[in-house]
């Protein structure tokens, strides 16, 4: 037989279980009430480096800033930028190679002033250094031209650019085709320094307010 003290622990065994259980499956109320609000968790923040090429180990970047084509005459303007922390002097021309679609290179002679195929970029090259973010710029220039029918166009995909002889060479994007006819030449000038970035124009001050009538102007006549 089973005592009554026995039975009545049993029973308070029972309910403290119970209550155990319920607390373990009843929701968490921390943030309602006494225990303050959950901090909103909020979104990664991206570095603004993240997103910018890094600057090369030659300590300047090349890149095309667009073309020109008129009258089978085809322009295109190249920058250098001292991405780097030191001043990178140049003198000369840069160095030019074509491709094919294949990515194979195409022989082809480049002239230096392109003054065999047209004037106005024969400057001769100076000495110019750059501090860092400073700007070279350059014209490739040649001409869709062909003047044999039997012998096969060359048409160039892609262009690199280097500073100069020995150094390493960056794809540049050449804004179409490289339609050299049949000439097998293409011209470049030489670097010059780039001129400084005009600064944005500041807002016009107002006019002055107009001043009185001055005495010397006599006042209009009433009589008439």
């Amino acid at each position: 037989m089973i005592s009554r003290n026995t039975a009545a622990w049993r029973r308070i065994s029972a309910m403290g279980a119970a209550a155990l259980v319920l607390g373990a499956c009843s929701p968490d109320h921390r943030g309602q009430d006494g225990d303050g609000p959950r901090p909103t968790p909020t979104a990664p923040t991206v570095s603004p480096s993240a997103n910018v090429d890094p600057c090369p180990a030659s300590g300047v970047r090349i890149r095309s800033t667009g073309g020109d084509a008129a009258m089978g005459l085809r322009a295109l303007g190249i920058e250098l930028i001292n991405c780097g922390d030191q001043p990178y002097e140049l003198n000369g021309y840069p160095v030019l190679h074509v491709f094919d679609e294949q990515h194979e290179p195409i022989m082809l002679r480049v002239v230096n002033g392109a003054k065999e195929i047209t004037l106005g970029f024969d400057q001769p090259p100076r000495k110019v250094t750059l501090a860092p973010d400073e700007r070279a710029t350059a014209v490739v220039l040649w001409r869709n031209l062909v003047t044999d029918s039997t012998v096969v166009a060359t048409k160039g995909e892609y262009l690199t650019v280097a500073p100069s002889a020995g150094q390493p060479a960056e794809e540049v994007d050449p804004d179409g085709p490289v339609d050299l006819g049949n000439t097998g030449r293409i011209g470049v000038s030489a670097w010059k320094k780039a001129d400084p970035s005009t600064p944005t124009p500041t807002q016009p001050a107002p006019p002055p307010a107009p001043s009185a009538v001055p005495s010397s102007v006599s006042p209009p006549d009433g009589r008439l």
